[in-house]
């Protein structure tokens, strides 16, 4: 890291002097560092002007699940649900992050049964009774992004599949406890892991999730295993996403060859997923986009 003096314009970006910034948060933060803790560096750090525009690209994202959940519906093509999000998206004035990302097809991701994520929406696959879908939204706006996603029951489902979607929503409250400034992320992973196998089920360990806002995916990496006071350190103006993919049967997964992007369960279990981006802040968390 740059060296600043006391009376240097502060690295952030804010205009105030370093002293009156982020002087006292960057001390304490190499005092972990050379306790041999693993330490964000400042571009993972946002300013007051980013998390507000993270913000407002959250505003739209969280608008267009909303969307979604009105419309869903029992017999609906996924096709549907990518047109849906498309059209709104545009309407309010962002732009779908997914489509074109890296060669993905389509404007959202939506991942059904024992799909765990990155689900290619189709005219050829459509919504029956019973199923259980995620419907992943990803969103840009003035330059911003954002990320969420929902699980939504489709018909008659059954109690033991409504019951995986109910545990990998309280997941992410799970998780939610342990974000505080100056604590690490191994802790949220250790408490989700132990939750979650508590219920039986288990985390998936080769899907996380990531930073976010100026890029759609940045670092760190968020994972679920733990242990405690291990991984990256929490600090006041990190944004990530908190989403647990969580199996009925075992955590191993495999990617479709033949899209390159759909991640099945290995064993064919059912798979959950919520996903919301949060801020850490100076006294806990703030949730941007659920």
């Amino acid at each position: 890291m740059e060296k600043l003096g006391r009376n240097d314009r502060c690295w952030c970006g804010s205009g105030k002097k370093y002293k009156q910034c982020h002087y006292a948060m960057d001390q304490k933060i190499e005092s972990y560092a050379l306790a041999g803790h693993m330490v964000p560096d400042r571009e993972m750090i946002k300013n007051p002007e980013q998390i507000e525009g993270i913000r407002e690209s959250s505003k739209i994202n969280i608008a267009v699940l909303d969307y979604v959940a009105e419309h869903i519906k029992l017999g609906m093509s996924t096709e549907e649900i990518d047109k849906m999000v498309y059209d709104k998206t545009i309407e309010l004035g962002g732009i779908p992050a997914p489509l074109h990302y890296e060669g993905f097809p389509k404007s959202v991701c939506t991942s059904r049964n024992n799909e765990v994520c990155h689900g290619i929406p189709s005219k050829d696959i459509f919504l029956l009774d019973g199923d259980i879908v995620n419907v992943d939204v990803s969103t840009i706006y003035n330059g911003y992004y954002s990320d969420s996603s929902r699980m939504f029951c489709i018909g008659n489902v059954n109690e033991e599949n409504k019951r995986l979607v109910e545990v990998a929503k309280q997941a992410i409250e799970v998780g939610l406890s342990e974000v505080q400034p100056y604590h690490f992320l191994g802790d949220m992973g250790q408490a989700i892991q132990d939750y979650v196998k508590k219920q039986g089920y288990s985390v998936v360990l080769d899907f996380g999730g990531h930073g976010v806002g100026l890029e759609f995916h940045e670092e760190p990496m968020i994972t679920y295993i733990g242990p405690r006071k291990t991984e990256m350190l929490m600090v006041p103006g990190m944004v990530f996403t908190i989403e647990p993919m969580i199996n009925a049967g075992k955590p191993d997964v495999l990617i479709d060859e033949e899209s390159g992007w759909i991640v099945y369960t290995e064993d064919g279990s059912m798979s959950a997923q919520w996903e919301v981006t949060v801020l850490v802040t100076e006294d806990g968390y703030e949730i941007l986009t659920y």
